[in-house]
């Protein structure tokens, strides 16, 4: 059975180098305010932004029952569609492939298979959920161990799905490029102590992302 195309949302970039679709995270839509202030850096930057919804949240806009989310597995379609919508609406853009938790958790299932293809350059994820919350036992890491996609991630330190001193022993692919943002958590913000800041961890991120997607 064929997927819908998903709505997109699309913010060009004057002279874009790239395109990157940014999937949202389990509790939040496409508009919230994370993904609008990522989306502002990036396109400051010359990347171009196309976000979606899956079809769990765009049914909570609509009214429908808060369900929870489903398994990232399930949503593989849903984020082949929206590639493919892009590449329709946004032809001949240097496509990269992301989100922030789950958006780049389900992006990382489809991305070796895409890069394949021809369809995607690349993989960036924001706060990847290397586990479910209190269950460090439960890896989301099989697929990572071995990456042919280039791949991005970006994790606070302390990240409670997956910090700095837990990712260190999973063997991920020696490939993906791991940038630590210091304390941050998982949507990167750091503690006031820490001497660092949001806005900061922010334009780092978007940083981290320009020099990922820069044609070399």
């Amino acid at each position: 059975m064929s997927v819908p195309p998903p709505e997109l949302l699309h913010d060009d970039a004057d002279g874009a180098i790239a395109r990157l679709v940014l999937a949202h995270g389990a509790g939040a839509p496409m508009d919230h305010a994370w993904m609008n202030a990522m989306t502002e850096r990036l396109v400051a930057r010359g990347i171009s932004v196309t976000r979606f919804e899956f079809p769990f949240m765009a049914a909570r806009r609509a009214g429908g029952k808060r369900a929870p989310a489903p398994r990232a597995e399930k949503l593989t379609g849903n984020y082949a569609a929206a590639i493919a919508a892009v590449r329709t609406e946004r032809a001949g853009d240097k496509l990269f492939i992301g989100g922030k938790s789950l958006g780049g958790r389900v992006a990382s299932l489809i991305a070796d298979e895409e890069y394949a293809a021809g369809r995607v350059e690349g993989l960036v994820c924001l706060g990847y959920p290397f586990h479910p919350p209190k269950k460090p036992e439960k890896l989301r890491t099989a697929h990572l161990a071995r990456l042919d996609c280039p791949a991005l991630i970006i994790q606070g330190t302390r990240d409670p799905l997956g910090s700095r001193d837990e990712v260190s022993g999973y063997g991920l692919d020696e490939r993906i490029g791991i940038v630590w943002l210091e304390d941050g958590d998982h949507d990167l913000k750091p503690r006031k102590r820490s001497g660092e800041t949001f806005e900061g961890h922010l334009n780092a991120a978007a940083d981290a992302i320009r020099g990922f997607v820069e044609p070399r």
